[in-house]
């Protein structure tokens, strides 16, 4: 898991210099951040769903399995990876909007400098 982990790290970390390099469009490079988001969330899902099991089966050993404050501790820990989810979503999302918005900046001021040297 550490190895995926650690590959899409490494991919979320050389899209923008990928995009840079090889000068392709923003829609390209919206559409790679766009799967390397989807590959993300389904790592987290997988990885928070591993921990509620975990936790299921830590209360099952001890016989607290159907104890409220087992329960209780269950619903608090699916309720907080959803919200490290939407979290996470927003973060991404403000991150993309940044990125398009220095885009356009860098292409208005290449427009600039065009119009001003011509």
């Amino acid at each position: 898991m550490k190895k995926t982990v650690m590959a899409l790290s490494a991919l979320l970390l050389a899209s923008p210099v990928f995009a840079a390099t090889t000068q392709v469009t923003d829609d390209v490079v919206a559409d790679a951040h766009k799967g390397a988001n989807t590959a993300k969330e389904k790592l987290h899902q997988t990885q928070d769903k591993g921990a509620e099991m975990k936790l299921k089966s830590q209360h099952a050993v001890e016989g607290k399995s159907n104890n409220l404050s087992s329960k209780v501790s269950e619903g608090t820990q699916r309720t907080w990876h959803k919200t490290k989810e939407g979290t996470e979503k927003g973060w991404d999302a403000t991150k993309e909007g940044t990125e398009k918005g220095w885009n356009k900046t860098k292409q208005g001021a290449a427009d600039l400098k065009n119009k001003v040297t011509d």
